[in-house]
């Protein structure tokens, strides 16, 4: 019999909860669900709100088949609110936003990574942040996108503008920055130009151009998240790899300190003691008064 729970006032069907979906850790939905419910929630949710949300499924775990999906899934609830999206193939689409708990575990139990825009669904393609995802070619690591980071970080503040990072929950960083809203067109031609002079600066180690072959033991400094149809991870879902690991915001002398890979890898379990002894490092993207408006010259 599949459970029935009741999750502040609406009625869920959990499945399949002893599923193991991870096995290098023995990680079970249950346990999945458990870390949405009791550890991620209030931190996840204000990442997740007023967002549309893609999704990337996998229910028989990281080595099965995997899904991406921008509509809402078959059998969606009617509680569980949509927004229209703007998409040249499909005028009337629509997709999920995750606004609540029960929200949350819905979309949980279908055993989801959680994707966003940098804009939300009051103002489609207008964003209120900017990402510079930092992906390592081997042998590079999370490492030298630590190193990119930190000149990254200077180079935006010479701009007045903050940057924060979490790690993508694979092998790479993130880096976001709070904007005043700016047309995504325009905040992806800033990041563009920010790659180009991160390779020119660090030309051993940076590359903005994702041509494979020039890739080995660089970090591409992928500006193209910002496109109005991109999505990012969002901060702390888990992510569909060996292990249960978690896009995890760090503190910028984690950064700095970073000499293995593994010192910036963070799984399902050790996630409440971070937000105990952090709270969530990513509010500030939240924060009105940390957003900056573009630089004047930056079409």
């Amino acid at each position: 019999m599949t459970p029935i729970t009741e999750v502040e006032g609406r009625r869920l069907s959990l499945s399949n909860l002893d599923k193991v979906l991870y096995p290098a850790t023995g990680t079970t939905k249950g346990e999945v669900l458990h870390y949405y419910a009791a550890t991620a929630a209030g931190a996840i949710l204000p990442h997740l709100r007023d967002r549309p949300v893609s999704f990337l499924r996998y229910p028989d775990g990281p080595g099965g088949q995997l899904f991406f999906t921008k509509n809402p899934p078959p059998g969606t609830p009617d509680w569980v609110r949509t927004t229209p999206v703007p998409r040249s193939e499909d005028p009337a689409a629509r997709q999920v936003m995750v606004q609540d708990l029960p929200a949350l575990m819905w979309a949980a139990n279908l055993v989801v990574e959680f994707h966003t825009p940098q804009w939300r669904a009051s103002a489609p393609e207008t964003a209120d942040r900017m990402v510079l995802d930092l992906d390592p070619g081997s042998p590079a690591t999370i490492v030298e996108c630590c190193a990119v980071a930190l000149w990254l970080r200077k180079r935006l503040a010479a701009d007045g503008l903050f940057a924060y990072g979490k790690t993508s929950g694979s092998k790479g960083l993130h880096l976001l920055v709070p904007l005043e809203p700016a047309p995504s067109a325009e905040v992806s031609a800033y990041a563009k130009r920010l790659a180009v002079e991160a390779e020119s600066a660090l030309p051993e180690l940076a590359l903005h151009r994702m041509k494979r072959a020039l890739r080995p033991g660089k970090v591409f400094v992928d500006f193209s998240q910002n496109s109005a149809s991109k999505t990012t991870a969002t901060p702390y879902t888990l992510r569909a790899r060996a292990e249960p690991t978690v896009s995890a915001p760090v503190t910028w002398g984690e950064i700095e300190g970073c000499r293995e890979p593994e010192a910036l890898v963070f799984r399902a379990e050790g996630m409440a003691g971070r937000l105990e002894r952090y709270g969530d490092l990513l509010g500030p993207l939240l924060d009105p008064e940390r957003a900056r408006p573009l630089p004047a010259d930056s079409p």
